[in-house]
């Protein structure tokens, strides 16, 4: 080793000192972070469940909620209600709803007559929704979205402790043909495993809309959403972002607590997608921020220790090693977190996807701005 030491030159020692240290923290961060959600068990609950409300926003999703909505009025749970909350649509939404009012009393609706003069997003329809709610527990989903099971509630609610006032679960999307497919199937698992890693480690910054619970009361009392009610996006990551803390948040991670939604079709329609949700990152706790740049910034690094190391220097066989070890890791924390959620297809793309998704994320936030500036 010292004799191997003492071939490289200054430069190049440093090129590799750098790569390891980029190298070790990733693997660190897979290790720690991303494992969490694979190491997470069901909570043995005995306790008698609650009532439960369930509030899915709808805008002209009639297609949709014929297609999902039974599989949530449908759960095997003895005491719950779904609060349709119509917002502004204009197609059959409300004939359907009238009509499966009849077949199932546990379903609500509550409409939002439109008005052209005054726009508003989805936090005033979430905002209804939950003063329409009778009961203290509520869970959140999109009318595009379907529980896989019908133990989804009882999943959810056997996961709240005394002190809980959010509890996280994962919401996938269907798989279908084609590369677009598979990288949001990798972002969204990607993102999964950090936000649910991270509030398993007591930092919770975020959930999704999509499969997400909370307390009704803690809503209310900590002012909604109020703070950015001015923002499109948010109702979810900065909601949990602003009220989650160390104690107050859980995650839920069985096979059967998972909802499925219809992914967009083409990469136009999930990059506008992915602009909306990027718009709130600058909103996060600075603490949040960091914890985040932590592997965006040493991937980016590694990277670029990798290309240092081999054309510069000609360090071919440490970068090969260093780039291979980090693979491995790689893999198979993915490979577990694949089979943990369900997610298959796209195991051998995660090394092209880990390349290409920060520099989309980066074209992104770099359009975000230059849109908040022509306004």
């Amino acid at each position: 080793m010292e004799q191997y030491l003492n071939s490289l030159s200054q430069q190049q020692l440093i090129v590799l000192v750098v790569l390891a240290a980029v190298a070790l923290i990733q693997t660190l961060y897979y290790l720690i972070v991303f494992l969490q959600p694979v190491c997470n068990k069901k909570r043995q609950s005995g306790a008698a469940k609650p009532p439960v409300s369930v509030i899915v926003c709808a805008r002209n999703e009639c297609e949709n909620l014929q297609r999902f909505l039974s599989k949530i009025l449908e759960q095997d749970y003895a005491d719950f209600e779904v609060i349709v909350v119509n917002d502004c649509s204009e197609d059959d939404t409300i004939l359907l709803l009238g009509q499966m009012e009849q077949q199932y009393k546990n379903l609500r609706h509550t409409n939002i007559e439109l008005d052209r003069k005054f726009g508003h997003g989805k936090k005033l329809a979430i905002t209804i929704g939950l003063k329409s709610a009778k009961n203290e527990y509520v869970v959140l989903t999109d009318a595009d979205c379907y529980p896989v099971s019908n133990q989804w509630l009882a999943d959810i609610v056997d996961t709240y402790t005394d002190d809980t006032d959010f509890v996280l679960g994962y919401g996938g999307y269907e798989s279908a043909k084609g590369f677009t497919n598979k990288l949001i199937r990798y972002d969204t698992l990607s993102i999964a495993m950090q936000y649910l890693g991270l509030a398993r480690l007591h930092h919770p910054y975020m959930g999704v809309g999509r499969n997400i619970s909370y307390r009704r009361s803690m809503f209310f009392g900590r002012g909604g959403f109020q703070s950015h009610y001015h923002l499109m996006s948010g109702d979810d990551d900065l909601f949990v972002n602003e009220n989650a803390n160390k104690t107050n948040t859980r995650i839920v991670t069985t096979k059967t607590s998972f909802t499925r939604s219809i992914p967009c079709e083409t990469f136009g329609q999930w990059v506008k997608q992915k602009q909306r949700h990027l718009s709130t990152w600058t909103h996060y706790r600075g603490g949040t921020k960091v914890s985040l740049s932590i592997e965006l910034l040493t991937r980016l690094f590694f990277y670029s220790a990798l290309v240092v190391a081999v054309f510069p220097f000609g360090l071919y066989i440490e970068a090969a090693a260093a780039y291979l070890f980090r693979l491995l890791i790689q893999l198979l924390v993915y490979k577990l977190n694949m089979r943990k959620f369900d997610e298959r297809g796209f195991l051998f793309l995660i090394p092209i996807f880990d390349i290409v998704l920060p520099v989309l994320h980066l074209a992104f936030n770099i359009l975000n701005l230059r849109d908040y500036r022509c306004k």
